[in-house]
């Protein structure tokens, strides 16, 4: 099975910013996509951002497109999420995941535990 581990949260003032990790071992990485999703607290889990397996083609949800950047690194098995200028709505619990395409929770199949991101105002 795939594991995934996310790592780079924490506690940042609006305007801030955080690069979150997500490290992957097991089975093939490479050749799947790779998404960042959130949950806050009462709320449903929701598409953050997504990368091709190649990496050569990214997608964000319209709440973070130009403040987030999705990348990875297939030599490291590494996806990474770079947060600029972060608003208090950002704050919730970032989870990385192995998928294939979409932005649905329910099209990827390996989840990692999930990093806390608090932007306070």
């Amino acid at each position: 099975q795939v594991q995934l581990v996310e790592s780079g949260g924490g506690l940042v003032q609006a305007g801030g910013s955080l690069r979150l990790s997500c490290a992957a071992s097991g089975r093939t990485f490479s050749s799947y996509a790779m998404g960042w999703f959130r949950q806050a607290p009462g709320k449903e889990r929701e598409f953050v951002a997504g990368v091709s397996w190649s990496g050569g083609r990214t997608h964000y949800a319209d709440s973070v497109k130009g403040r987030f950047t999705i990348s990875r690194d297939n030599a490291k098995n590494t996806v990474y999420l770079q947060m600029n200028s972060l608003k208090p709505e950002d704050t919730a619990v970032y989870y990385c995941a192995r998928g294939s395409s979409g932005t649905e929770p329910a099209h990827y199949d390996y989840w990692g535990q999930g990093t806390q991101v608090t932007v306070s105002s």
